[in-house]
């Protein structure tokens, strides 16, 4: 009997043994990924990976909160404004579906904007008081050759009556004068009148310079047959007398090519306490795709983008008064590619280091320099590496900001080009004869990284994707920290999320990071299936915040003038090595000018820790920004907010 049962058992066993074998065979694959998952999982859980390395989270908003964020600013109240206007989406642009969200990350609440213009692909900078301006944004969306079904394109008004402008309602017909064809405008045009241009030398009138206005305009009727191959001179139909003789269009070819983004003029502050859009004085120029950087008097430069009827904007270059809430014309007019990366140096002048997001020709404002808004002067820099691929490049004030040293990051060609670069560049501003000189590689080619001032002066660069928009499942799973007084990377813990085009980052006053946005154009490897925006919100946590204790910071003014100090209590004040003063960001694109870690000068004495806010305005601009303390060992604070006036 024992020997049949202890049969029995061995046969049972033999049996089970097989069975489990042959069901590890078959999910074999499966097992292995589920023991790798969870030993990564395990490891980077563990409190001294962590310590060394930092730890990426995911945030999902519920449904009803999820949109596809294109922008993000930090506000003065700690919330983060997130941007998506239409969000990329033409189906919630026709439906007039506009979305902005207020996040506030440290209660995890929520909340609904309502928007008033479709402000996806505007600029936006942070203004003195707070206000966040939004400027720019999207009138019509691009439509592909082979969508396109009526003729058109630019058609250029000429004014010769030099005692007064003229203005064409939407719907003016215009008729071809070789090609007998007629195309209508889609909007209203204002042309300035003409221009009288006398000899310099015995003061006799020359001749009458015309006024010029661009409009876009399409033909009546579909088909390939309206069309038009050269340019023609246009007769506008509904005037008479000396206006139809002083009033015509001239026009190139008109057709059925793809017809980019057109942009709007329309401009917004944002009141982060009332927490809605303030409608301002409208730009002169509609710009889509713009960038707006403060300059040394406190007004904002708007530079770049594509106009009204999709064109770039011809150099046309303008600043908004937060006085006067009104726009003007700067004197002078130089043109750039869109989005393009410009900074308010220490001197006053505007550096522009090439970086630029897309959209314009190639051989047009495309090289770094050192820009004399007043006077028009651009000085061109030198020594820059793959000045090819600086499309979709990310630039960052070190820090601290005192040094004016900037590092350009990675970049690709012109377009949907498949270029990308793996170089950071490196430029001190303050050298007398200053030129770019490479700093450390990247792993990998990168487009579209992300770049954030940390208050312990490192630089968090991140994400990005080696091909156009991610193409090919490209996307770059990589974060390191650049240190810039050793000029070296150190590899971190890798992001969970990919992220390409449309994306960002932003630093919290706790001193994490968030992550939001990525747009890719396929969602596979073989570019078969359509992307799908990246709706999720990821935070990192530096491995600064994963040591015992940081440092406290309390009491203190809200408010120190350039030149000007304060003290605040802190139980570690004796520990403390480093103040900062962080300006908070305004990101998209790879886009952001504003942020900027300044180093002040402190005492200590007991609990207490005086600082002292540095007197050169165009270091310090006027506005909010975090106040942060960092320990000996390079712990940051969580952030006072503090105005400078």
């Amino acid at each position: 009997m024992n020997d049949r049962a202890g049969r029995r058992r061995a046969r049972r066993l033999a049996i089970g043994t097989a069975v489990v074998l042959a069901l590890a065979g078959m999910n074999g694959p499966w097992l292995y990924r589920f023991g790798t998952e969870k030993y990564h999982q395990y490891k980077i859980d563990k409190p001294e990976y962590k310590a060394a390395n930092g730890r990426w989270q995911i945030v999902e908003f519920p449904q009803q909160y999820r949109q596809d964020t294109i922008h993000a600013a930090l506000l003065r109240t700690g919330k983060v404004l997130m941007i998506a206007g239409s969000g990329n989406n033409q189906e919630n642009f026709d439906a007039k579906k506009f979305d902005t969200r207020i996040w506030d990350p440290v209660k995890g609440t929520i909340k609904k904007v309502p928007t008033p213009a479709d402000l996806f692909c505007t600029g936006h900078t942070q203004l003195a008081d707070g206000n966040l301006l939004i400027a720019g944004g999207t009138k019509r969306y691009e439509k592909l050759k082979g969508d396109v079904t009526k003729a058109g394109g630019l058609m250029v008004v000429h004014n010769e009556n030099p005692d007064k402008p003229i203005t064409l309602p939407a719907g003016t017909k215009f008729t071809g004068k070789e090609n007998g064809r007629t195309f209508v405008s889609k909007d209203p045009v204002l042309v300035p009148r003409a221009k009288k241009v006398f000899d310099p030398a015995t003061g006799a009138f020359l001749r009458n310079d015309p006024g010029l206005g661009r409009i876009y305009v399409e033909a009546q009727k579909r088909g390939t047959k309206y069309e038009t191959g050269t340019q023609d001179n246009y007769r506008v139909q509904g005037l008479s007398g000396a206006e139809a003789r002083n009033t015509y269009g001239i026009a190139q070819k008109l057709a059925l090519d793809k017809k980019d983004f057109q942009g709007i003029r329309d401009a917004y502050e944002f009141d982060p306490v009332a927490e809605k859009y303030i409608k301002v004085d409208p730009m002169n120029e509609a710009r889509w795709y713009p960038t707006l950087t403060t300059l040394s008097d406190g007004k904002v430069l708007s530079v770049s983008g594509l106009d009204d009827i999709g064109q770039l904007v011809p150099g046309k270059n303008e600043v908004f008064d937060p006085k006067t809430k009104k726009w003007t014309y700067t004197d002078t007019v130089r043109q750039f590619p869109t989005y393009p990366a410009l900074f308010l140096m220490e001197n006053g002048k505007i550096f522009y280091s090439g970086s630029n997001a897309g959209y314009g020709p190639d051989n047009v404002g495309r090289d770094p320099g050192i820009w004399d808004v007043d006077s028009n002067k651009f000085e061109k820099l030198s020594g820059l590496s793959d000045a090819d691929r600086l499309e979709t490049s990310g630039t960052v004030l070190l820090p601290p900001a005192q040094n004016q040293t900037y590092m350009v990051i990675g970049g690709g060609g012109v377009g949907e080009s498949a270029l990308s670069s793996a170089k950071t560049r490196l430029i001190d501003m303050k050298d007398g004869d200053p030129e770019f000189v490479d700093g450390p590689t990247l792993e990998k080619g990168t487009r579209y990284p992300q770049s954030s001032v940390l208050p312990d002066d490192t630089v968090l660069v991140s994400g990005g994707s080696q091909d156009y928009r991610g193409r090919g499942d490209s996307n770059i799973l990589q974060a390191r920290l650049y240190h810039p007084d050793t000029n070296t990377f150190d590899r971190v813990a890798d992001p969970l999320v990919g992220r390409n085009y449309h994306s960002g980052s932003i630093l919290l006053p706790d001193g994490r990071v968030m992550f939001f946005g990525s747009d890719p154009l396929y969602a596979d490897k073989a570019n078969t299936k359509p992307g799908k925006f990246e709706q999720r919100i990821e935070i990192y946590t530096p491995p600064y915040l994963y040591r015992d204790a940081r440092p406290t910071l309390s009491g203190g003014p809200r408010t120190i003038a350039r030149g000007g100090s304060g003290t605040f209590s802190s139980p570690q004040a004796s520990e403390v090595k480093k103040v900062r003063l962080i300006k908070p960001s305004a990101s998209t694109h790879v886009t952001d000018v504003d942020q900027r870690s300044i180093a002040l000068d402190f005492e200590v004495a007991g609990d207490k820790i005086t600082v002292t806010v540095p007197k050169n305005k165009n270091l310090v601009q006027s506005g909010w920004y975090m106040l942060f303390v960092d320990d000996d060992r390079g712990t940051p604070s969580e952030a006072q907010w503090v105005r400078v006036p």
